[in-house]
């Protein structure tokens, strides 16, 4: 039974590749926001404008690369977006050793990391789906979701000591040079990829700049699917904020708490990856999928609750452990249905404009909850949040779509 779900050489590389990038961007989180202060003595609003604005640029920068990338090969592109990543960060630590470090140029390396993010995405699900039959989408995506929990759970505390020895830039540097580390395992998967079919007319269209929406628009699992991702994970990043004001403000946690009650819970998104493939070959990807994507809005509402010593901090972990566990079940399973679902022609497009749309409405309520916060204040505006998440199981799809071998690549004329 073990060598069935064997992935072979290729598949390795960029698995390791993924991981290797994964731990370099945890070891620098939070290292932007630390510069802008530490170093740039930059004030709230612009500490503010890193996350959002510089999220929501990047992202309307990368609308165009979708169809771009779509009718090129994609390891190269992957490779490609690895570099641009490494050479924009590398920017950082040059400049910062010169003494010519200004904020202008954090939010620019910002915006050139996002668009290169959504990019890199959008291309390696594509390449994935070419890699890999049908049949072992999930155990790839479950083995993602893994890493991604493991690096999550082993960065931040490794981070935070490069942070304090060698100071926010050094893990910058870090992050940089594991995308360069990440395009070197690509390129050593080698392998022949054939290069996507071209239409007549390869001069790109206006139209074409919105034939990823269009796609997932047509598709009755792929629309409510969408809309429901989209706002869980706005929701739920816009009150992370207000949470940290909550927890470090009124509340008096200290900053190990507050990370303690954020990396542990980590943990749950590791079981829950690790048991999304025997849930659906038990279940059924549909019933999974459902189950754990309405499972996980139960939880954050929790967080209105919160209260201050070792009660809260517990309430705080065993919460974020729920929807930690629900997600890291959701995950794998939902970025299988929406490869399953779309078209090879069309998986970039789709990525792309899934992603962009994730981020900018991410942007969009943090910016709108911080306002809710200042307003209402961070409880109640944290405690709205978890309300309106609890709508969100609403949007999942109602039935299993019935899934062809290759699904229509025309669900709109759009010229692509």
């Amino acid at each position: 039974m073990r060598s069935r779900y064997r992935l072979g050489r290729r598949f390795g590389w960029l698995w390791g590749a993924y991981g290797t990038s994964a731990l370099g961007t945890w070891l620098a989180f939070g290292a932007f926001p630390l510069i802008a202060v530490q170093v740039l003595h930059a004030g709230p609003a612009e500490v503010a404008a890193l996350s959002s604005v510089g999220a929501a640029v990047g992202a309307v920068v990368a609308v165009p690369l979708g169809p771009w990338v779509e009718f090129r090969r994609k390891r190269p592109v992957l490779i490609g977006m690895d570099l641009v990543r490494c050479a924009a960060l590398l920017t950082i630590p040059a400049a910062f050793a010169l003494g010519v470090l200004t904020f202008l140029q954090l939010l620019l390396v910002s915006f050139v990391v996002a668009a290169a993010d959504i990019s890199f995405r959008a291309a390696s699900g594509a390449y994935l789906k070419a890699l890999l039959p049908a049949e072992h989408l999930l155990v790839a995506n479950a083995r993602f979701e893994s890493t991604a929990w493991t690096t999550t759970i082993v960065g931040p505390p490794l981070g935070g000591v490069a942070i304090g020895l060698l100071g926010p830039v050094a893990t910058v540097l870090a992050d940089a040079v594991s995308y360069l580390l990440s395009a070197l395992g690509i390129r050593a998967a080698g392998g022949h990829e054939p290069s996507p079919e071209r239409r007549a007319d390869t001069r790109m269209r206006a139209g074409d700049l919105l034939d990823g929406w269009r796609y997932i628009l047509a598709d009755t699992t792929l629309r409510p699917l969408f809309f429901n991702t989209a706002l869980f994970n706005a929701l739920v990043m816009a009150a992370q904020p207000l949470l940290a004001v909550l927890m470090l403000g009124p509340l008096g946690f200290a900053p190990w708490q507050y990370g303690l009650a954020f990396a542990a819970p980590s943990i749950g998104g590791l079981l829950g990856s690790r048991l999304a493939r025997p849930l659906v070959t038990r279940f059924g990807g549909h019933r999974v999928l459902v189950a754990s994507g309405a499972a996980r809005a139960l939880w954050p509402v929790g967080l209105a609750f919160l209260g201050p010593g070792a009660g809260g901090l517990l309430l705080v972990i065993g919460v974020e452990f729920g929807l930690i566990f629900c997600c890291g079940v959701f995950n794998p399973v939902y970025a299988t249905c929406r490869l399953e679902r779309t078209a090879t022609d069309r998986v970039t497009r789709t990525l792309s404009a899934w992603a962009v749309t994730t981020k900018a409405s991410t942007a969009l309520l943090t910016a709108l909850w911080g306002v809710l916060g200042a307003l209402l204040g961070p409880r109640t505006a944290i405690g709205l949040a978890g309300v309106l998440l609890l709508a969100t199981p609403l949007l999942l799809p109602r039935r299993a779509g019935v899934l062809p071998s290759e699904p229509r690549t025309e669900p709109a004329q759009s010229g692509g």
